[in-house]
């Protein structure tokens, strides 16, 4: 069967399909980074020979990529118009545009740690009306004065606490059911010596994860000034770094010219690591990580990691959120010392209960992401879930950094 056959098939239930009599869950994909969270969802109903997945790539500025993303994982797409038309049962999405028309109750996730970023368009608030992250915000869940969502699923207690003052419309379809990130950091923990040996790094090495969000106040935004201190600063047999960079940047500027930017650091030995990666084992097997506001700097409160930050952006940042609270406890990068001296004396500074708050902060019901969104997703199906529990997978092994340097991407893993 042709791809165009399976989509016609997926959207009209005909007498293609050899499974029929399926409920029907849309899926659908804004960006690679909102795909990748999604992920961790739909891989809860996709076993069930009673449901049929389908996906839709919505628009979305940072588009770039999802559905060469989504062909890699082995799924088809129907066109986005197709799937305002069709009927399903229920709808999957971390963004938020365009949901308003799809003709189906809609599951809205998270899709980061914690609600980190402010609305940045501040024409769009009423008088007097405070900024909050976007999952919180009267814009983005509310159209023609009607809350979209169906359910929407937060990682912590403190965001439905925010809900309350921000959005009161949309508390009754508020649940608590914490993060799959931690919960699958937490699930691959102990392997950290396996994963540093898959990625190469030997006996007294050590490992640097530079991960940068999007946006100008990001560490890749402010590159220039990391830059010398990545190439001249670290010892070059001690250390090896790896870079995570968000996939919007990919999507923005094209991957062709980020690899250009970054030819100095790939010609070092530096690995990049493509936007459609795992990026969890990185962080479960660094000894550093240097980052930003963004969510994995946050992550990494969860590893062994000693966390250091490249800058602070305090207006874009939500007070409560976990990147909040790290910067107000992590060392920060500096010019005119030695990179390599600062992470030493970050290190030696480390205790156990230094990023404590922070990671508490990014899930108020660890263990139980997988658990509470299936039982909340057969529910809304109206059908009975599998006489098992879910499974956590803990991230899957890694390849060698030498993967990622030098040349064009070789490939992710899962």
């Amino acid at each position: 069967m042709s791809v165009e056959t399976t989509r016609t098939a997926l959207i009209e239930q005909g007498h293609w399909l050899t499974v029929p009599d399926c409920k029907r869950v849309l899926v659908v994909v804004h960006t690679v980074a909102f795909a990748q969270r999604l992920r961790e969802v739909f891989g809860l109903l996709e076993t069930d020979l009673r449901i049929q997945l389908v996906f839709t790539v919505a628009p979305h500025a940072f588009g770039g990529g999802v559905t060469d993303y989504l062909r890699g994982q082995g799924i088809a797409t129907v066109p986005w118009k197709e799937a305002l038309r069709a009927e399903f049962d229920l709808v999957l999405a971390t963004g938020s545009r365009g949901l308003h028309r799809l003709r189906a109750p809609v599951v809205r996730f998270s899709h980061g740690a914690g609600h980190i970023k402010l609305l940045t368009d501040v024409s769009l608030l009423a008088p007097g009306e405070r900024r909050v992250p976007g999952m919180l915000s009267r814009q983005h869940l509310l159209h023609d004065g009607r809350v979209v969502p169906s359910s929407l699923v937060y990682a912590h207690q403190r965001d439905v606490t925010e809900l309350a003052r921000s959005c009161p419309e949309a508390l009754p379809a508020a649940h608590v059911a914490g993060d799959p990130c931690v919960d699958r950091i937490e699930a691959g923990a102990a392997g950290r010596e396996g994963y540093r040996r898959a990625l190469g790094i030997e006996e007294g090495q050590r490992l640097v994860v530079v991960a940068s969000t999007w946006g100008p106040a990001s560490t890749f935004g402010r590159l220039d000034a990391l830059l010398p201190q990545l190439l001249g600063q670290l010892p070059d047999e001690g250390c090896r770094v790896a870079m995570l960079i968000h996939p919007n940047v990919f999507a923005g500027h094209g991957r062709s010219q980020v690899h250009g930017w970054l030819t100095a650091l790939r010609s070092r030995g530096i690995a990049v690591v493509p936007p459609e990666a795992d990026w969890q084992a990185l962080l479960i097997a660094a000894d550093w990580i240097i980052g930003d506001h963004g969510s994995l700097t946050a992550y990494g409160t969860l590893t062994e990691a000693t966390v250091l930050l490249t800058s602070s952006v305090r207006r874009e940042v939500s007070p409560d959120s976990p990147a909040a609270l790290l910067a107000a406890v992590a060392p920060v990068v500096v010019p005119g010392h030695s990179l390599a001296a600062q992470l030493a004396y970050a290190s030696e500074r480390r205790h156990a209960t230094l990023y404590a708050r922070v990671a508490e902060s990014l899930s108020s019901a660890p263990g139980e992401f997988h658990r509470r969104v299936r039982a909340l997703l057969y529910r809304s199906l109206e059908l009975g879930e599998p006489a098992c529990p879910p499974f956590v997978p803990p991230p899957a092994v890694p390849p060698s950094l030498e993967h990622w340097v030098g040349g064009a991407d070789r490939g992710a893993f899962r």
